[in-house]
C-alpha cells in the first residue's frame, strides 16, 4: 500500500518505520528536514507539500500536536484536501478535541475523502514496540481500510463509533491516566514525607485493590527517578485542556480531571513541561515542606 505519513516526531517516527518494515511504500512530508533523516535509508518518497503526499497515497496518516496543526495539514493551502482523490482515507492519530475531529471529517467528506480519528495510548514506548492502543471513530469501511496499518503499529485497534468517538475515548483515557499518575505521585510523596519507604508501600499496594498498571509501571519509574519523557507533561496538559473544554461545552462536572489539569498547568509553569508526566512527583516534592 502507498501510505502517506505526516508528523514524524517522537511518536510518528517509529510508527512510520513499522509501516515501512511491513512492506508499505511511505510518502512523507515534514516541516523540518531533520525529521526526515531516519528515513534516508528506507523505501520512502519525500514530497514538498501535504497535497503531493495525498496525491500519491491510498491512506494518509497524520500524527501532529493539536487541532490547528491537523486542520492546516488537512484543509490548508497545499493541504491533503487539495491533492487527495475521492476514495482516499485520512487517518488522524493525533489527540484533538472531538468537535474538531468531526468538523475536519465533514470538510474532507465533502471532497470525497474518508476520515478516521484514531488517537493512541502507549506513549513513545508503545510506538517503538508497535504496542499502541488505537481508539477509532469513523465508518466501518474506512476503519477496515486502515486496519492492516493499525495492526502494524499497535496491539489493539477498536472502532468506538462515528467520527469523533475515537477522540472521546482518548479523552477518557487521559482522565484516567492523568488522575492515576497524580494519585501515585501523591501517595509516594505522602509515604516519603512520613519517613516510610515508597518502594515498600508500592510493593504492598500492588497486591491489593489499589493495584493499577500506572502504579506498577509508572510507579517503578518514579522510584527509579526516571523522568525521561515518553509522554511529555505539556502534552498531558494539552490533552486535559481538551477534556476541560469539552466538559464546559457539555455542561459536565469533572472535578478529579479539573484538579489534575491544574497540577499539569503547574508542572509546565514550573519548568517541568518537557519532562515525562510522572515528574508530577517532582512538583509535589517542591510544593511540600522540607523534611
Amino acid at each position: 500500500m502507498n501510505v502517506g505519513f505526516i508528523g514524524l516526531g517522537l511518536m510518528g517516527r517509529p510508527m512510520a518505520l513499522h509501516l515501512e518494515a511491513a512492506g508499505h511504500r511511505l510518502h512523507l512530508w515534514a516541516r523540518r528536514a531533520e525529521s526526515l533523516a531516519p528515513f534516508a535509508a528506507v523505501n520512502a518518497v519525500v514530497h514538498s507539500t501535504p497535497a503531493m503526499v495525498a496525491a500519491a497515497a491510498d491512506v494518509v496518516i497524520t500524527m501532529v500536536a493539536d487541532a490547528p496543526d491537523v486542520e492546516a495539514v488537512c484543509l490548508g493551502p497545499d493541504g491533503i484536501s487539495s491533492g487527495g482523490k475521492p476514495g482516499l482515507v485520512v487517518v488522524d492519530m493525533s489527540t484533538i478535541a472531538p468537535a474538531a475531529a468531526i468538523r475536519i471529517g465533514v470538510e474532507l467528506g465533502q471532497r470525497g475523502i474518508a476520515f478516521v480519528d484514531a488517537p493512541v495510548s502507549g506513549g513513545e514506548t508503545g510506538a517503538i514496540n508497535a504496542a499502541l492502543t488505537i481508539m477509532a471513530g469513523g465508518t466501518q469501511e474506512a476503519f477496515d481500510r486502515a486496519l492492516p496499518l493499525f495492526q502494524k503499529m499497535g496491539k489493539s485497534a477498536t472502532l468506538i463509533g462515528d467520527s469523533g468517538a475515537g477522540q472521546v475515548a482518548k479523552a477518557c483515557n487521559q482522565i484516567l491516566t492523568g488522575v492515576g499518575i497524580m494519585a501515585v505521585a501523591e501517595a509516594f510523596n505522602f509515604a516519603a514525607k512520613s519517613g516510610v519507604d515508597p518502594a515498600k508501600v508500592r510493593e504492598a499496594l500492588l497486591g491489593g485493590f489499589a493495584y493499577s498498571r500506572i502504579l506498577e509501571n509508572h510507579g517503578q519509574r518514579m522510584l527509579d527517578r526516571n523522568f525521561k519523557p515518553g509522554f511529555k507533561a505539556w502534552m498531558h496538559q494539552k490533552d486535559l485542556r481538551i477534556v476541560m473544554e469539552e466538559a464546559h461545552r457539555l455542561g459536565l462536572s469533572v472535578p478529579a480531571a479539573a484538579a489534575t489539569a491544574q497540577m499539569f498547568n503547574a508542572m509546565v509553569g514550573s519548568g517541568l513541561g518537557e519532562s515525562d508526566s510522572i515528574a508530577a512527583l517532582q512538583l509535589l516534592e517542591k510544593m511540600s515542606t522540607p523534611g
